[in-house]
């Protein structure tokens, strides 16, 4: 009886403790919806935006509802059988072989349930299927732990870029998340370069990946499509509202995994023609000379910048890594005098991926980047890179 009342006890103390958590927690660190993005104790799916994800929620429901009819019929009926035929009534179990009726009913009724569940069912997966008549394609490829996105196709064809967590946003992380009374409803959801679509187009994506398999994911489109290195799989969507819609990688890509968002940024066509404009003239501004011939200062201080957007995250700011990732300070390869070594390392990538392939980067960012490694914190070699010899390297 005593051990009886003390595990009540214990009980009522680990939920009122828990309540008490959780109230201290909802009150220290406020969080509100964030449109196009996950909801305070959301529990259904998020707002759709395009038709296949109106059409995936109507089903969701559907197969919902019908399910939990079935269920209760079922088990209705079974519990009924069981209570009005029970023994203490005076009831005895019937003796029979075989019914005709039982056999013909329990065959076709679940039948036409079947029928009638994949029905609209492959309707939408056929239609989640149809990259044809796209209005725009664009390239997404997976890598560890960002995006890179390429327009293939359409309005914008020929920009590139790579979009990863904002800087500020992970370092928020790494000192324990937003501060008591901050508020911060994209947190790990920022990132610094968006994808920018025209609403109402068809996009294509064309997805695939660098190192290990990611999934490019964003609930309010319906999408979500696995990007799978040395593979090339698509998918599509429609949105019908201007707006900024998250999503992430939902495959477990490695231990950056939780840092991998997504921003779609969805704009009206005259808007979107100007950001088309504009990134040309950026992509202009920065296409640099390969065969430049750069001084120390200036592209040490190139590299500084490449260094701080791109490699920061895993190196960290003093060059020591950490747990799998390898130091940059002190390392053999960097204080190498065959600048190849380092050269083909950023190129290919190595250890099955722990440092990825740094190809979509430029010649310059590359060589620019290297220099910089190869003369900070201890490591003084002296040593310059210049982009004609990456640009070797690649051929």
């Amino acid at each position: 009886m005593m051990k009886s009342i003390l595990d009540k006890l214990t009980g009522m103390l680990l939920a009122a403790g828990a309540w008490a958590s959780t109230a201290a927690y909802g009150a220290a660190r406020t969080v509100n919806d964030l449109p196009g993005g996950p909801s305070v104790n959301q529990l259904n799916l998020q707002a759709p935006v395009t038709k296949i994800a109106e059409d995936q929620a109507w089903l969701h429901w559907f197969m919902l509802i019908l399910c939990t009819v079935i269920f209760v019929a079922v088990f209705s009926v079974m519990f009924y059988s069981i209570w009005k035929h029970r023994k203490s009534v005076g009831h005895k179990a019937a003796n029979f072989h075989e019914s005709v009726t039982v056999e013909v009913v329990w065959t076709v009724v679940p039948f036409i349930i079947v029928i009638l569940m994949a029905l609209p069912a492959t309707k939408v997966v056929v239609a989640m299927k149809d990259t044809t008549n796209a209005d725009l394609t664009i390239k997404v490829t997976g890598m560890q732990w960002k995006w890179g996105y390429d327009y293939l196709k359409g309005e914008g064809e020929g920009i590139g870029f790579i979009s990863a967590l904002d800087r500020a946003q992970r370092e928020m992380s790494s000192n324990g998340g937003p501060k008591a009374g901050e508020v911060v409803d994209d947190y790990l959801l920022k990132v610094d370069n968006p994808l920018v679509v025209p609403v109402n187009k068809k996009v294509r994506i064309i997805t695939t990946a660098n190192d290990v398999i990611h999934a490019w994911t964003v609930p309010a489109f319906g999408v979500q499509q696995a990007a799978i290195p040395g593979f090339v799989r698509d998918t599509w969507f429609r949105a019908e509202k201007i707006g900024s819609y998250y999503g992430q990688c939902d495959q477990l890509c490695g231990k950056e995994h939780a840092y991998m968002p997504i921003h779609v940024k969805v704009v009206s066509a005259a808007d979107y023609s100007e950001w088309v404009t504009g990134e040309k003239k950026k992509m202009a501004a920065k296409a640099d000379d390969p065969s430049k011939v750069w001084t120390a200062e200036d592209i040490i201080k190139r590299g500084e910048k490449v260094y701080a957007t791109n490699c920061v995250t895993c190196h960290q700011p003093h060059g020591k890594g950490g747990g799998l990732v390898k130091p940059l300070d002190g390392s053999p390869v960097v204080l190498d005098g065959d600048k190849g070594k380092q050269i083909a390392v950023l190129l290919n990538g190595q250890n099955n991926a722990t440092m990825p392939s740094w190809k979509a980067l430029s010649d310059t960012d590359i060589a620019a980047v290297i220099t910089y490694t190869k003369n900070n914190w201890s490591n003084k070699t002296g040593q310059l890179v210049q982009p004609a010899e990456v640009a070797a390297a690649r051929h």
